[in-house]
């Protein structure tokens, strides 16, 4: 931000932790950047063989081209490559698990720990799904440590423990010590403002949405069973993509007949896309033009690169259901950008609040449209839509509009620390 911002946002000392956050085994990083690597590699091999079948075979210039690959001497060249690259990754693979003892383990870093959000939220389902071993584990931690979420280890890691919890949970392509901005963490502000137990939820943000909706409902269950009080009160604090996990969670909470639900009495959305963002949106569009014509459609795979977790941003995907019904087959055509989501109720018995943010200074003039954060319109995070049964019914006394701030600004943005704690001491 500004000038006009540099100094109200100051409300806590910049505090990283003092010591390392994890030991973090140099083998594995070496190894998962290999595996990527290789994976890229034969990636470019298919789309430039494609390309090459498609010019040789003389293809319309709009329509479906080639789906074999090529032949003779120039298929035994491609196959070559894919064939050596194969060994290679393989080799890397078996030397670097085999160094791993003698390499020993580097500790982890805040630069680190951002590298890897940011990787897992564009490839974070790839990471998966390939067992690379850079994949971010759902964890929650407390100062960038994960928690046994057992008794005696929460009573010792957690002192002084509160019947108070607060969850906070980061958005796509970001960590748990993301949440610190411009030397101000709302989570340890409130800590310090209203007693709470805070803790922080880490994930791997490109998995679809509801496969992480959940695990982390699992993992509140096993959380609110350890604490070492009883606990009086849960509040979830989500930002972006955090609020919509935390949405899928109690959705999946209340259908396997959890106790959290019943536990969980306020829950904050700050810049939530509920209705999606624009840009996956865009995205998707550039993938289908690319689609139309054999010449330019090698080029969308690497669109299609973007993971699950961001083609949920598309609408806001909250259910299994909502991503399972786009087959492969629809993945060129106008149809999968459709928005076809389950509707989701907001949670019953909760009180739900919603921040918007907008990068205009004032509000917009009436008939106009108030521009959003830069990822998120304003309607989005207030969970507006022009079809009802889309629509979020939260009091107009349960929504804050902030001007002059962009998407990650609502971080460490005083007036809206301000308004978060004002909520959240109502009884």
């Amino acid at each position: 931000m500004g000038s006009k911002n540099e100094n109200s946002q100051r409300l806590l000392p910049a505090r990283l932790p003092a010591k390392p956050i994890r030991p973090a085994a140099m083998a594995d990083d070496l190894r998962g950047a290999s595996q990527l690597l290789i994976d890229a590699v034969k990636g470019v091999t298919d789309i430039v063989e494609t390309m090459h079948a498609t010019i040789v075979r003389v293809s319309p210039p709009v329509g479906e081209g080639p789906t074999g690959r090529t032949r003779g001497i120039s298929g035994l060249v491609y196959r070559s490559v894919r064939g050596v690259t194969h060994a290679v990754g393989v080799g890397l693979d078996n030397a670097l698990a085999g160094l791993a003892p003698l390499i020993g383990s580097s500790h982890s870093s805040p630069r680190r720990e951002a590298l890897l959000a940011v990787l897992n939220g564009v490839l974070g389902d790839y990471l998966v799904a390939s067992g690379n071993p850079l994949a971010i584990p759902m964890q929650l931690r407390r100062n960038g440590q994960p928690l046994r979420l057992e008794r005696q280890a929460l009573a010792a890691d957690c002192t002084p423990a509160s019947p108070r919890l607060l969850v906070l949970v980061h958005g796509l392509c970001m960590g748990d010590l993301g949440w610190q901005r411009a030397g101000h963490e709302h989570g340890e502000a409130l800590a310090r403002d209203l007693g709470y137990s805070v803790l922080h939820l880490r994930y791997n943000s490109g998995q679809h949405i509801s496969s992480n909706g959940r695990e982390f409902a699992t993992l509140l269950e096993q959380l609110v069973q350890a604490w070492p009080l009883p606990v009086d009160e849960l509040v979830i604090l989500g930002h972006s993509m955090g609020g919509l996990l935390a949405r899928s969670a109690f959705h999946y909470a209340q259908q396997d007949g959890l106790k959290w639900p019943g536990l969980l009495r306020k829950l904050v959305f700050l810049g939530t896309p509920h209705h999606g963002s624009p840009l996956e949106r865009a995205g998707s569009w550039v993938d289908l033009v690319l689609g139309l014509s054999p010449y330019s459609a090698p080029f969308a795979r690497l669109g299609n690169i973007r993971s699950a977790g961001v083609k949920d941003l598309r609408h806001g995907n909250l259910l299994d259901e909502d991503w399972q019904r786009h087959t492969a087959s629809a993945q060129h055509s106008a149809g999968h950008l459709r928005d076809r989501r389950t509707p989701v109720p907001l949670p019953a018995g909760v009180r739900c609040y919603a921040i918007a943010a907008s990068k205009q200074a004032k509000p917009a003039a009436p008939g106009k449209r108030l521009a959003g954060d830069g990822l998120v319109p304003v309607s989005s995070g207030l969970g507006q839509h022009k079809e009802q049964t889309l629509t979020l019914p939260i009091p107009e006394t349960q929504q804050f509009i902030a001007y002059r701030l962009n998407h990650f600004e609502l971080l460490s943005s005083e007036e809206v620390y301000a308004q978060i704690r004002s909520w959240l001491k109502e009884p």
